[in-house]
């Protein structure tokens, strides 16, 4: 099970790194806006196949991202107290954005420029956000979760 997980959330992570996010859209680049751009992606994948799989599984791959994302703080030289703040508030950060995304296809073209604006410091305007991540609902939507279960993919969409 732990492979399964570990290959989504590489590819997660892979899709995160993306270097449009950094190059045009971000004013700065940050852990915080990375792990901003990292828990997007993973609440459109939540949103996505959380009906196609049992929410055991769901749950599992929820604990294991949050442990991965501990273990990734610790190295940053984090001591226990402070790495306890900071999962608090990104565990209710994450939760703000499943809120939105859930909404996604129903909130207007303002209010997802504000969601991005609000979550991060964007150059100019968040339409490249906007878009990249209608494509990539599009993309996770033609795919099946066993196919990001397998290794880690070379995304095109």
């Amino acid at each position: 099970m732990n492979k399964k997980f570990l290959n989504i959330y590489n590819n997660l992570i892979k899709l995160t790194r993306n270097k449009l996010f950094y190059e045009n859209a971000l004013k700065t680049e940050s852990f915080s806006d990375r792990l901003i751009i990292f828990f997007i992606h993973f609440a459109f994948f939540l949103k996505t196949y959380k009906n196609d799989s049992n929410k055991k599984e769901i749950q599992d791959l929820f604990d294991f991202v949050f442990k991965q994302i501990e273990l990734s703080i610790r190295e940053i030289g984090y001591g226990d107290a402070t790495i306890n703040k900071k999962m608090k508030v990104y565990v209710n950060t994450l939760y703000v954005i499943i809120d939105k995304i859930e909404l996604w296809d129903t909130i207007d073209l303002n209010e997802k420029l504000d969601f991005f604006s609000d979550l991060m410091e964007v150059n100019k305007d968040a339409n490249f956000y906007i878009n990249y991540f209608n494509k990539y609902q599009f993309y996770l939507s033609n795919n099946s979760f066993n196919y990001f279960t397998k290794e880690v993919i070379s995304h095109k969409f």
